[in-house]
Formats: structure tokens, C-alpha cells, sequence
């Protein structure tokens, strides 16, 4: 669980003398002429000095962040402690995501939002906007939630008017305030504009099939990681008991601040499938409580498994989950899943953290149409399919009638022909005559 501090500077708590550090971390800040209705969030600083060790930590991600090396950052964000505190996730997390400008003025249109016609499913918004920050800030009064709300609802109706095609899902906000908890407004809307458009991209397609394929991995992922395990819960598939923690990257299932952002560290610095690895070692973490269940308790195994456990270990899984991928990567998975995945799903377009770094807001809708497509051309093809299937069932029996007809009366007239050799010891073939003709008259 992460620790609370009070506010003040990293290069204080680091090395106060070292005027280079102050420089660095002066000019790794992001800036922005817009001001911050809401700061980020206050309750996230810690209260405990940073250790000797932590320190030396600080000052590696700073440099990381510093030059760009997007590995060195990677490895430490996974690392144990993760980025430390939210000072130092406020320069690191928008480089993970590849923000160059934290006011979007790189990327976004200079037209405001608010002039921009209203998308289809800020009614939604509202309605879930209103029922956030549930488990975090905690002590923070009525007035100052409200304004958080009033943030929260902007970044998300920005981010979906800017973008249109993006489809809006509930459970979106949850990420969404994170970010803004985190990284204040400001930074949190431009970072909220890359998150969708080239991180969960799959989520935000017009149906839910780009979601349900990530799914489609972790059966093959749960099979590498414990075969004993994956064989007694393979009745339970498909398996989507994982949707909601993995649709909205745990943030609607983990409940101390802390948790999720330690968290966060390890996802933004990862590829997008990362997060069905980290679901497949939750589920074998739980493998004494799920073994002591019979295979066909489908209801019981199923209420287990959507539900994280408590507490959560989340070094520990983030280490095993890295580990598990790099060991079984999805190329090497026993399955043929990864290769029927689409070349446009974020599971694909975020192998390459550097790539994706580089790819842009048109990059991302861009991929969003082409996925898109190739959903609406597939699904056609199987309501083609599904109609070519009822055709085939309607027109199958008149066509077994006519071919039983033709055999019965052939059936018949060979029989009345051959009656007068038919005597009294041929009694079966009298009561087959008998029933061809009765099937002739029932059909005729």
C-alpha cells in the first residue's frame, strides 16, 4: 500500500545541495500555460523520507526520463517500489505514453473542445462522472470532490469530442481519474488523448470484440503458467470473468490509491497484453483456494475469479507477471490465438515501446478504422453464415421428403408388381407394402 508524504520536492529529499538535480528536474517538469483548476492530488505524498536506496532510485528514473530511454525507465517502473511517489510519475508517466506537449498543443486540434459538437454518449459520462472517486481522495470535502468531478468530466468529453469515433465505455472514467489524481488536469488530458487512442484503443471499438480478443489469450497464458490449474478451470471458458478488471486496467477493482498507482507504473510501461499476464497470476495465486473446488462448481469458480483477492501483493505479481511474459511471450504461447489477432489491436501495435512512443493521435485513429472494418467485415460474414445455416435447415427436409417419397413409391409399385408371388409366408414384405403406400398417401 502506498505511503502518504507531505508536500515538497524531490531534488530536496534526494540531495538538497546538488544544484544539478534542481536544474534536471526544473527542466523535466511539465510546463503549460494553462492553470490547474484542481492540483493533483496532495494525499498521495509520502510521509516517510525517501530512503538512501529510494533515493538513488529518484535519480535514475530522473535521468531516464531525462533521456528518453524508455527501457531504463521500463525496468525501473517494474522494479519493486515501482516510480517511488507521484512527483516522480508526473514527468515519468507522460513519457511513458509518449507526450511530448502535456497541453496537447502538439497533437490537439488549437479549436476548444467545448466549441466541438457533443458526442453521442456524454450522458453516460454524467451519469458515471458523478458516481467516482468512491475509494479515493479520502478526507477531502464535498466542494473540493465536486470540482475533481467537474475536471474529470471535462478530460473525458474533451478526449471524446476531439476524437468521435472513440466509443465511450463504463468503466472509463475509472482510468481516467488516475490520471488526473496523479498528474492534475492539465498533463492528465493530454495523457488521457494517447492512453485511448493507442493503449486501450481496443476497448473504445463500436462493439466489445476487441475487447474479448485479449481474453481469448489468457487460457494459453494460464496453460504456461500452471498447466494443473488451467486444465481443472478449462470448463469455465470462455473466460470472461476477467473483463471488468482488465477493461479498465484495475482501476474499478483496486481500492487504495497507492495500489493503483504502483500499479499504473508497471502497465504504462508495459505492451497492452501485459495486463492479461498480470490477471493469469492473480488467478494462479489463488490456486489452493480454486483446487479445493470440484471443476464443474462453474458458479462458485466463476464468483472467485472476477474478484481480486485481498490484499494485494502487487510487487510480487508485477514481478511474476513480467517474468511470465518474457519467459512465454505470446508468439510462444500454445495456442494459435495471437496469430489470428488482429494487426490493428493494441495487442499488436504496443510490442514496441519505442514505436509507440513515436505513433500519433492520427496513428491511433487510423488503426481505430481499419479494426474497426475488419470487425464489421467478420461479423457480416458470420450472420452470412448463420442465414446461409437456417436456409440449409429449412429447405433440408422438403429435400429428405422428395428423395424418401421417390424411394417408397419406387418401393411400392415393385411390391404390387411382385404381389401375386407374395403368399402368406412373405408377411413382412406385405406389411412393408402396406406402409409404403400409407407414407405415398400421407405425403401426396
Amino acid at each position: 500500500m502506498a505511503t502518504i508524504a507531505n508536500d515538497s520536492s524531490i531534488g530536496t529529499r534526494a540531495n538538497s545541495s546538488d544544484e544539478r538535480d534542481d536544474r534536471s528536474r526544473a527542466e523535466l517538469e511539465p510546463k503549460s500555460s494553462v492553470d490547474i483548476d484542481v492540483p493533483p492530488l496532495e494525499e498521495s505524498w509520502r510521509k516517510t523520507p525517501l530512503s538512501e536506496a529510494e533515493k538513488a532510485k529518484v535519480q535514475a528514473i530522473l535521468e531516464a526520463c531525462r533521456d528518453r530511454d524508455l527501457l531504463a525507465l521500463r525496468s525501473l517502473a517494474v522494479s519493486p517500489g515501482g516510480l517511488i511517489e507521484d512527483e516522480v510519475r508526473r514527468t515519468a508517466w507522460p513519457i511513458l505514453l509518449g507526450v511530448k506537449d502535456p497541453s496537447g498543443g502538439d497533437e490537439e486540434s488549437v479549436q476548444s473542445w467545448e466549441d466541438l459538437q457533443s458526442h453521442r454518449e456524454e450522458g453516460q459520462v454524467d451519469l458515471d462522472v458523478n458516481r467516482s472517486f468512491v475509494y479515493y481522495p479520502v478526507e477531502e470535502s464535498d466542494a473540493r470532490l465536486d470540482l475533481r468531478k467537474a475536471e474529470l468530466s471535462r478530460i473525458i468529453k474533451a478526449t471524446l469530442r476531439r476524437h468521435p469515433i472513440l466509443c465511450y465505455f463504463q468503466g472509463y472514467h475509472d482510468i481516467v481519474q488516475v490520471l488526473l489524481l496523479v498528474l492534475g488536469a492539465n498533463a492528465a488530458a493530454a495523457a488521457a488523448a494517447r492512453l485511448s487512442l493507442l493503449r486501450i484503443r481496443d476497448f473504445m471499438l463500436p462493439t466489445m470484440s476487441g475487447a474479448l480478443s485479449h481474453l481469448q489469450l489468457l487460457p494459453a497464458i494460464l496453460r504456461a503458467a500452471d498447466a494443473e490449474l488451467y486444465e481443472h478451470l478449462s470448463q469455465t471458458a470462455p473466460f470472461y470473468f476477467a473483463l471488468p478488471a482488465t477493461l479498465t486496467l484495475y482501476a474499478h477493482d483496486i481500492q487504495e490509491y497507492g495500489d493503483i498507482a504502483r500499479l499504473f507504473d508497471f502497465l504504462l510501461a508495459s505492451e497492452a497484453v501485459v495486463s492479461i499476464y498480470l490477471y493469469a497470476v492473480i488467478v494462479v495465486s489463488r490456486k489452493k483456494e480454486l483446487l479445493e473446488l470440484e471443476a464443474d462448481e462453474h458458479d462458485m469458480l466463476h464468483s472467485i475469479l472476477s474478484k481480486l483477492p485481498k490484499p494485494l501483493d502487487l510487487d510480487l505479481l508485477i514481478g511474476r507477471a513480467a517474468k511470465l511474459f518474457e519467459d512465454y511471450p505470446p508468439v510462444r504461447l500454445r495456442s494459435w490465438t495471437w496469430f489470428s489477432i488482429s494487426g490493428n489491436s493494441v495487442l499488436k501495435t504496443t510490442s514496441s515501446l519505442t514505436k509507440l512512443a513515436s505513433q500519433t493521435l492520427l496513428d491511433g485513429e487510423r488503426y481505430f478504422k481499419c479494426h474497426a472494418a475488419e470487425i464489421l467485415a467478420y461479423d457480416s460474414r458470420k450472420k452470412n453464415i448463420a442465414r446461409a445455416k437456417v436456409l440449409v435447415r429449412r429447405y433440408r427436409r422438403p429435400a429428405v421428403v422428395t428423395t424418401t417419397t421417390l424411394v417408397f413409391a419406387a418401393l411400392a409399385l415393385y411390391l404390387s408388381r411382385e404381389g401375386a408371388s407374395i403368399d402368406i409366408f412373405n408377411r413382412p414384405l406385405l406389411i412393408l407394402r402396406a406402409k409404403a403406400w400409407a407414407y405415398l398417401r400421407a405425403v401426396i
